[in-house]
């Protein structure tokens, strides 16, 4: 397997710094943001899986001619006393780094969650005392602030879209419908699991510029995605006017900072999400109002495929020269 950890280790590298620099870089997202997503979600699997594939596989070399044979044989050292002779000191570095790396990304993925949910059920007890249930349907909140504010808050059959005394008086009906319909679609394509993961993600390896880049990216194709499903009910002139509304009420409530955004949780940490929707920062409002503006087609379906194809075999790739005995040899 020495080869093979050779190779995870450049794709890991390739993956965590120049891939994800270019692609931050790249125009073509902002015309199929679900595609670009999902080429997002396997460069994070990919680089990550690559990283401790790369640490595994060079450990476990010496005893096995791929990842399953090596695992039997390590469990045969730990559990049997099989002799260890064939394990130097880099194998046994490098394998206890991969359970470290390991460890850490699961507990930090965990700890984000528990932070996360802590965060919304403060919310929520908040939202009881400040907010009250719109007349105009169920699932949504009235806040009194006079700032235009729009979210809405994950939690299951208990999810709800608040707004604020000020975006109701500043909003005509019909961009309250495509502020209501965005807000929705966070909640219907369950987007906070995509912030979830990210976040943990960039909290796991802050040092990492594709974590970064990554969690920016995401913010910003999940509020495309949402535009795109109120585009179906609302003009864009009614929708790029109910974003600059909201995205003016962004600054100017502090104590919220959630308008068409994520919440400044300093128990959370920087960019981890409690709430989900909206304008976000000011780099993703302008990307959204310009792309409003200034409309270009999908991706033609050709380019699409290739994506997803590239796609698959970022995830592919790591995944055979683990499992597949001798592959690079």
């Amino acid at each position: 397997m020495f080869w093979t950890s050779w190779f995870l280790a450049v794709l890991a590298v390739g993956l965590a710094w120049p891939v994800p620099i270019v692609f931050s870089r790249a125009q073509w997202p902002a015309r199929s943001p679900f595609t670009a997503m999902l080429l997002w979600q396997s460069i994070a699997l990919a680089g990550g899986l690559s990283m401790i594939g790369a640490m595994l596989t060079y450990g476990l070399a010496p005893v096995g001619d791929n990842l399953l044979a090596g695992l039997r044989s390590l469990a045969g050292i730990v559990f049997r006393n099989a002799p260890s002779t064939e394990l130097g000191f880099w194998h046994i570095f490098a394998l206890s780094a991969a359970a470290l790396l390991t460890a850490h990304l699961v507990f930090t993925l965990l700890l984000t969650y528990y932070r996360i949910q802590r965060q919304r059920r403060r919310h929520r007890e908040l939202l009881g005392l400040l907010a009250s249930p719109s007349a105009d349907g169920t699932g949504t909140m009235v806040l009194n602030l006079e700032s235009p504010v729009a979210y809405c808050l994950p939690g299951g059959a208990r999810s709800v879209t608040v707004l604020s005394d000020g975006l109701l008086a500043a909003l005509e009906p019909a961009e309250l419908r495509a502020v209501l319909v965005h807000e929705n679609a966070h909640l219907s394509q369950h987007h906070h699991l995509l912030l979830w993961a990210f976040a943990a993600w960039r909290q796991a390896l802050p040092w990492l510029p594709t974590t970064r880049l990554a969690q920016e990216a995401v913010n910003s194709l999940i509020e495309m995605l949402a535009d795109d499903v109120a585009l179906k009910c609302e003009s864009r002139a009614t929708l790029i006017k109910a974003i600059a509304i909201v995205a003016s009420g962004s600054t100017g409530a502090p104590a919220v900072q959630m308008a068409f955004g994520e919440p400044d949780a300093s128990d959370v940490g920087a960019g981890q999400p409690g709430a989900t929707g909206g304008a976000g920062s000011a780099g993703t409002t302008a990307s959204r109002v310009s792309r409003l503006l200034s409309p270009q087609p999908p991706l033609p379906e050709p380019l699409r495929l290739a994506v997803l194809a590239a796609s698959l075999l970022l995830l592919a790739a790591p995944t055979a020269l683990l499992i597949v005995p001798g592959l690079l040899g």
